[in-house]
């Protein structure tokens, strides 16, 4: 009987025990989960994973004026990590800049900043990397700085005269919202650290909006070579949450660093947090030099009346207006706007130079999971690059000082940024036109080929212009260039069957990929358009090869997978030439790129209704802002994916071609014609 009792009694104890270890459990998962949202928080993943390293096993090289750093392994791994550091040791490192064997840290890492941390989250935070992170054995890579910043005693008198280790004080005058805000931006987000003016001694100027110095809180500074703008009366709190969620708002989209931040950590913050944070930054007085942060975005304005008479202009139009928009608007969720775009308005230029000589991608988040890239472009001159930023920082409502040559100069020798390809072909440069004796003319010729519809509305009978196939306005290489291509004229022409002039070339397109009526070849019009074909021929001869060329070749024995190309259309091309090929406006009607099928688009007689052809010229040239090829950040698909995908749209319904029984008279028809 006793024996049963206490059986019993086991069985009771073992079935209350359940619930409290569960309770246990679900404790413990909630601290995790807490210590991971306070790691987002922070931003921990960003400095201490190294590029396709390991994430939180550090090695990442950060460059500082004294000097490379290396983050350090902070995984719980017990020889390398941080495995066998207490708690009270994890704190000191965080609050004071002290690791548990007594090395002093250098302020890189923002333990000033960390310090303000509530000790209910530092303590979420020491669970998580122990428990929630892998361990990773990886050693610390020791730092190269320069003397006497490499004697790592020093950082002690440092600490004593700039860090305050004592927790965030919630300020009773303000609102609960305001503080919430002040305590992620002041301690755990370290917005400071790159937004704040530094000291001579590298300190920051203030670590709070208090006092005296507060002034000098976020209000910008430049770091590695980028300007991290003030954040001090920031725009509308929603525009704030927009661009800490998604990367980008109305008025900007985040680059350099910053791009990270945002895929790392801010897009993870709850609506509660990001609206506590734009809720503090836009309560804090404008500072001293900071830009006016509009409550409406500038609407889009007419292109500049200097856009095809001044180099800067031309220079825009060529390397910028396919992205960005002669009216500065740029492309709703793809390509940022200029006008009143604050990297472009700043009174530093540092950022605009740092995006043009190295490139830029947007940041990854869930909302704008494609990353798009704009390519350096370095291998401009410095002058040219001068004109460009000038023009752009003088127009749309913008109004800063121009950018000279020398400070292109000088951040050029500091980052020395790459080419982005190695090809031999020789990239016109529209801002030459200007010096041609027949200069009007010739404008006049490359105008009409950018922008066909609008000024030949009679001859164009789609939403097509010529640089819709010929890139910028013929000036890119494997984009049907117009370099070299009136030296072959009069020429043979296999599917008219005949030798051909120029002009009866140029309308050719007209009639085909335009799918529109000819133009009078003597015409004031098309001898401008030839004028311009002169003015690219250069010095090329008939027996010439020019590089660059044509569309490039691909080879037609790859059999096209239709059910893939449709795949690749929805996932690579679709953003831009929309679900059913219609192309892409914007919301008042104004074309931003051009349809695929359909009656907008090219006819059956045209080149690219041929499916090679089409996709020798997608392998080359497609997608745009994809890669880091110049001069539109194009190319990425695979030979066999632009054989899938042109196929796929190529055969896709389209108007008529009403003399196409007259082509090809002699033979020779390719395979791949739609008649």
């Amino acid at each position: 009987m006793d024996s049963a009792l206490s059986r019993l009694a086991l069985c009771a104890a073992a079935l209350l025990s359940i619930p409290a270890l569960q309770a246990s459990e679900a404790v413990e998962d909630d601290l995790l989960a807490r210590g991971k949202y306070v790691a987002q928080l922070g931003d921990c993943v960003a400095c201490h994973t190294a590029p396709q390293g390991p994430p939180m096993a550090g090695g990442l090289q950060l460059q500082t004026p004294m000097g490379t750093l290396y983050s350090t392994n902070i995984t719980p791994d017990p020889n390398t990590g941080i495995g066998r550091y207490s708690f009270e040791q994890f704190d000191r490192a965080m609050r004071e800049g002290v690791s548990a064997d007594g090395t002093y840290l250098y302020p890189a890492m923002p333990y000033p900043s960390y310090a303000k941390m509530s000790e209910a989250d530092m303590r979420a935070l020491y669970a998580y990397l122990m428990q929630g992170v892998t361990p990773i054995s990886r050693s610390n890579q020791a730092a190269d700085m320069v003397w006497p910043f490499n004697m790592r005693w020093g950082l002690a008198l440092w600490n004593w005269a700039f860090v305050d280790s004592q927790p965030f004080e919630a300020d009773p005058d303000r609102d609960p919202l305001i503080n919430r805000g002040a305590y992620l931006v002041q301690g755990l987000g370290h917005c400071g650290a790159c937004h704040t003016p530094r000291g001579l001694a590298f300190q920051e100027k203030a670590m709070s909006d208090a006092g005296s110095s507060g002034k000098h809180f976020l209000a910008g500074e430049t770091v590695e070579h980028w300007r991290a703008l003030s954040l001090r009366n920031l725009w509308t709190v929603p525009d704030t949450v927009q661009l800490l969620k998604t990367g980008q708002n109305r008025f900007a989209t985040v680059s350099g660093n910053m791009a990270e931040v945002i895929h790392h950590s801010t897009q993870h913050f709850s609506d509660a947090d990001l609206t506590a944070i734009a809720a503090y930054l836009k309560s804090l007085p404008p500072g001293e030099d900071d830009l006016p942060m509009p409550a409406v975005a500038l609407a889009p304005a007419a292109p500049p009346d200097d856009l095809f008479s001044s180099r800067g202009g031309l220079g825009y139009t060529q390397f910028c207006s396919d992205c960005h928009r002669t009216d500065g608007g740029g492309v709703e969720g793809m390509f940022p706007p200029l006008a009143g775009n604050p990297s472009i308005a700043s009174k530093d230029p540092t950022s605009l130079l740092h995006i043009t000589l190295t490139g830029w991608a947007s940041a990854q988040t869930a909302t704008h999971s494609r990353v798009y890239t704009m390519p350096g472009f370095a291998r401009l001159s410095d002058q040219e690059i001068a004109e460009i930023l000038s023009f752009v920082r003088g127009r749309w409502g913008n109004d800063s000082p121009a950018v000279t040559p020398d400070q292109v100069k000088a951040l050029r020798g500091q980052l020395n940024p790459q080419t982005t390809d190695s090809t031999t072909f020789q990239t016109p440069r529209l801002a030459d036109l200007l010096a041609a004796p027949n200069a009007e003319q010739v404008i006049r010729g490359m105008r009409l080929h950018l922008q066909t519809k609008a000024l030949l509305p009679d001859n164009v009978g789609n939403s097509l212009n010529c640089t819709s196939c010929h890139l910028n306005a013929g000036t890119v290489a494997d984009g049907s260039p117009f370099v070299g291509v009136s030296a072959f004229f009069p020429g043979y022409a296999p599917r008219a069957g005949k030798v051909i002039t120029l002009e009866e070339r140029i309308n050719g397109c007209f009639r085909r990929s335009m799918n529109g009526k000819p133009i009078p070849p003597q015409s004031a019009d098309m001898q401008a358009m030839v004028a311009y074909f002169d003015w690219m021929k250069n010095n090329t001869l008939p027996g010439d090869k020019v590089a660059g060329r044509g569309v490039g070749k691909i080879d037609p024995s790859i059999k096209p997978d239709l059910a893939n190309g449709q795949q690749v259309y929805v996932k690579q091309c679709a953003v831009c030439h929309g679900d059913n090929g219609e192309g892409l406006a914007r919301a008042d009607g104004t074309p931003v790129f051009p349809p695929l099928w359909g009656e907008q688009s090219f006819n059956l007689g045209a080149g690219m209704a041929r499916t090679y052809t089409a996709a020798a010229f997608v392998k080359r040239n497609m997608p745009i802002g994809f890669h880091e090829g110049f001069p539109l950040g194009q190319g990425g698909l695979s030979d066999q994916e632009a054989v899938d995908v042109a196929a796929w749209f190529s055969q896709q319904p389209r108007p008529d071609f009403a003399d196409k029984a007259k082509d090809w008279p002699n033979g020779g028809k390719p395979v791949d014609a739609r008649y």
